[in-house]
C-alpha cells in the first residue's frame, strides 16, 4: 500500500510537471505565431520581400490572383501536414503544428484589413525589421517546440530518413522561390528578401537559445594550482583537471576544462593571464549549461 502511494504521488506530480510545460509551450507558440503573422503583414508582404518556403509561394500566388496569403499557406501545408503526421511523431507533433499554422494563418489575412499598406515603404527597413520580428516568433515558436510548418517538415523528414542536412534542404526550397520571386517582383526585393531571411535565421536562433549559451574553456597550462585557485576563487566557478602530455615535447601538461557565461570570459581570461602567461586557452560556446551553478538538471 505505501509503495502504490508513492507511486501515486509520483504520478500526480509528473502529470503537474507535463501541464505546466503544455500550457507554457502552448503561450510560446500563439505569441510566437502572432508575432510572425505580424511581421509578414507589416513588412514583408507590403514591401514585396518573398518568406521562403509555403509561405514565400503563398506570396507570389496572392501577387498574380489575389487569393489570401493565410489561405494559401494553410492549404500548401496539409499535404506537408500529413507527411508530418505520418513521419515524425502523430499527435504530439500534430498539435504544436496545428496550433501554429491556424494561428499564423489566421492572423496574416485577419490583419489585412488594418494594415493594408504596411508602415514604411523603405526595402532596407523592411528587411530589417522583417527579418527581426519574424525570427522573434519563429524562435517563440521553437521554444514551445513547435514547428511553422512549410518546408521545415519537409526538411526534418528527408533529414532523418535520407541523412540529408536540413539546411541543404533550405537552400534548395528556398533558393528556387527566391529565383521566382526575383522574376516577380524583382531582383532587388530579392535580395533584400534573402537578407532578411538570414537576419531571421539569427534571431530566430537568439531567442530560442536565449541566456543559456555559454562559454567552455580549455587551458592548457604548466601552473594548474595557481590558474584553478583564481577560478574557483574569483570566479566560483568549478573546473575539472586532465592530465594531458604535449605531442611533440613529450612534456606532461594539465589541462583545465570550466564553463562560464559569457560575461565572464574576459574576466577568466585575466585570470588565467595573471597566472600563467604562457598559457593556451581555447573558447568555445555550448547551447546549454545544467547542474550546479547553471539551470537545475530538472528544470
Amino acid at each position: 500500500m505505501q509503495k502504490r502511494g508513492h507511486l501515486n504521488i509520483l504520478l500526480a506530480r509528473l502529470r503537474r510537471v507535463i501541464t505546466r510545460r503544455l500550457i507554457r509551450d502552448t503561450l510560446y507558440i500563439f505569441v510566437g505565431a502572432l508575432i510572425s503573422a505580424a511581421s509578414m503583414r507589416l513588412f514583408l508582404i507590403p514591401a514585396g520581400l518573398v518568406a521562403g518556403g509555403v509561405s514565400g509561394l503563398s506570396q507570389l500566388i496572392n501577387h498574380f490572383n489575389g487569393w489570401p496569403v493565410g489561405l494559401m499557406i494553410l492549404v500548401g501545408n496539409i499535404p506537408l501536414f500529413a507527411l508530418g503526421w505520418r513521419y515524425l511523431g502523430g499527435p504530439r507533433f500534430a498539435y504544436r503544428t496545428a496550433l501554429a499554422l491556424l494561428v499564423y494563418t489566421a492572423g496574416i489575412d485577419l490583419l489585412e484589413p488594418y494594415i493594408p499598406l504596411g508602415i514604411t515603404e523603405d526595402l532596407l527597413l523592411n528587411a530589417l525589421y522583417g527579418g527581426a520580428v519574424g525570427g522573434i516568433g519563429a524562435g517563440l515558436i521553437y521554444r514551445g517546440r513547435g514547428t511553422s510548418g512549410g518546408t521545415d517538415i519537409l526538411a526534418r523528414i528527408i533529414a532523418h530518413y535520407r541523412g540529408i542536412p536540413i539546411s541543404q534542404t533550405y537552400m534548395l526550397t528556398d533558393a528556387l522561390v527566391m529565383f521566382t520571386a526575383g522574376l516577380v517582383f524583382g531582383w532587388e526585393n530579392a535580395l533584400y528578401a534573402v537578407a532578411m531571411l538570414y537576419i531571421t535565421g539569427l534571431t530566430a536562433e537568439t531567442v530560442l537559445q536565449g541566456a543559456r549559451v555559454v562559454r567552455t574553456a580549455f587551458i592548457i597550462t604548466g601552473q594548474p594550482e595557481a590558474v584553478s585557485q583564481g577560478i574557483l576563487h574569483e570566479l566560483q566557478r568549478g573546473l575539472t583537471r586532465i592530465d594531458g602530455q604535449g605531442a611533440y615535447t613529450g612534456a606532461a601538461r594539465a589541462v583545465l576544462y570550466c564553463v562560464v557565461s559569457r560575461a565572464e570570459v574576459e574576466r577568466l581570461k585575466v585570470i588565467v593571464a595573471d597566472a600563467d602567461p604562457a598559457a593556451f586557452v581555447v573558447i568555445g560556446q555550448a547551447y546549454e549549461a545544467l547542474g550546479e551553478g547553471f539551470e537545475p538538471m530538472g528544470k
